[in-house]
């Protein structure tokens, strides 16, 4: 049996509450592997006092699973006492420790596992030769919509009915379009744009770290975002950057232009 791994640099004293669970797990036969995600995973330089452990435990028969599903008693062999859990994913749950640790985690059957793109997995215990990331498989590359014209004209068309909504009185849904939709195709324009220095950049969200990221140009986030009540000041923002940074369709930049006239 082999035994969570030696790391090359010591981790945050909280992680290190992972290898304290693998080693409990270890003894357990129907437990193939623990591995770290996030933080908690390949960029454990990454951890602090504010990060939650993400991981997933392979096991090797569904049999097995649906017992690790059913009883969370496990999660004792962190240490400490769960205050609180509830299932957030038929493979997982997350939980809250009296001492404040916070966990999210899925279990997994190997051929489970095997299809999903794990990335940034770090395997802290795995059993004998098992190597869960064997078969794990490469992420797909960018489909062509992912170009500099499609975020642009996505986010041109966001700030178009997220205006429309506010005219109406729907405030909640036009924040929504304007200050998150419109918003995360300017990020996605930022992450496109190859001056652009991301700080360990989150294949699944591009809002992580984006305050440490060195852009080449200014990101206003604080005028983008503003809040609930101020949707129309948003929209001038993101559409000032938007022209300023990039080619805007006139006819759907005038038909904006138009409706913040009428606000």
């Amino acid at each position: 049996m082999s035994r969570p791994e030696f790391h090359s640099r010591p981790l945050h004293p909280t992680l290190l509450r992972l290898d304290r669970l693998a080693t409990h797990l270890a003894t357990d036969d129907d437990v193939l592997a623990v591995l770290g995600l996030g933080s908690a995973g390949e960029e454990t330089h990454r951890f602090d006092e504010h990060s939650d452990i993400d991981f997933f435990v392979v096991v090797d028969t569904a049999r097995a699973k649906e017992r690790y599903l059913r009883d969370p008693g496990w999660l004792g062999g962190f240490g400490g006492h769960v205050a609180y859990s509830f299932v957030n994913d038929p493979h997982g749950r997350k939980a809250l420790f009296a001492d404040g640790l916070f966990v999210e985690y899925a279990v997994f059957t190997p051929d489970e596992l095997a299809p999903l793109p794990v990335l940034g997995a770090r395997v802290v215990w795995s059993r004998d030769d098992y190597d869960p990331l064997t078969s794990s498989p490469t992420p797909p590359s960018p489909t062509a919509i992912d170009t500099v014209d499609f975020h642009v004209d996505e986010a041109l068309t966001n700030l178009y009915v997220g205006l429309h909504r506010e005219l109406r009185g729907e405030r909640l849904t036009a924040m929504r379009f304007i200050q998150v939709y419109a918003v995360d195709r300017v990020l996605a324009l930022v992450r496109l744009d190859p001056a652009s220095r991301l700080d360990h950049p989150d294949h699944f969200e591009s809002t992580r770290r984006i305050e440490q990221a060195d852009l080449p140009t200014d990101l206003p986030l604080h005028r983008m975002v503003p809040g609930y009540e101020h949707n129309v000041d948003a929209a001038r923002a993101v559409l000032g950057w938007l022209t300023t940074h990039h080619v805007t369709h006139p006819v759907m930049t005038r038909a904006i232009i138009r409706l913040l006239d009428e606000h």
